[in-house]
């Protein structure tokens, strides 16, 4: 089931991934998000970027440091969540917007959790 769902998400953004960048007038504004997890041994880790359904992106046993820099359309969400493996330990996500600092929070222990969140500025309603 869930690999049916991201083989849909992937179809998608192949098929609709070069509309908004062929046409630039139809491009949605974006900020600069930067997500950083810190820390050793693997987590799941779970974020939002440029995507026109919302969905997340996954990353199974990411092995730690592990750093993202991505665009997300104004009005999203940026969001990570890490999931630390049954080895536990320690691991820190950062959240950064057009590279300012916004938020941190640390998961510990076996099948720890954190998450952190920001807030971009809704799109400008007048544009184009």
């Amino acid at each position: 089931m869930v690999l049916a769902a991201c083989t849909g998400f992937v179809l998608y953004g192949v098929l609709t991934g070069g509309e908004d960048d062929a046409n630039p007038d139809r491009r949605t504004p974006t900020a600069s998000v930067t997500y950083e997890i810190t820390g050793t041994g693997t987590a799941d880790i779970s974020y939002q970027a440029r995507s026109g359904s919302g969905s997340a992106t996954v990353v199974k046993r990411a092995t730690l440091p592990w750093r993202k820099t991505v665009d997300v359309p104004l009005g999203r969400e940026p969001i990570v969540d890490i999931v630390l493996d049954d080895q536990g330990g320690e691991a820190r996500c950062t959240l950064a917007i057009d590279g300012r600092h916004v938020q941190s929070a640390t998961a510990s222990g076996e099948f720890g959790r954190a998450a952190c969140s920001g807030t971009l500025p809704p799109p400008d309603v007048t544009e184009g």
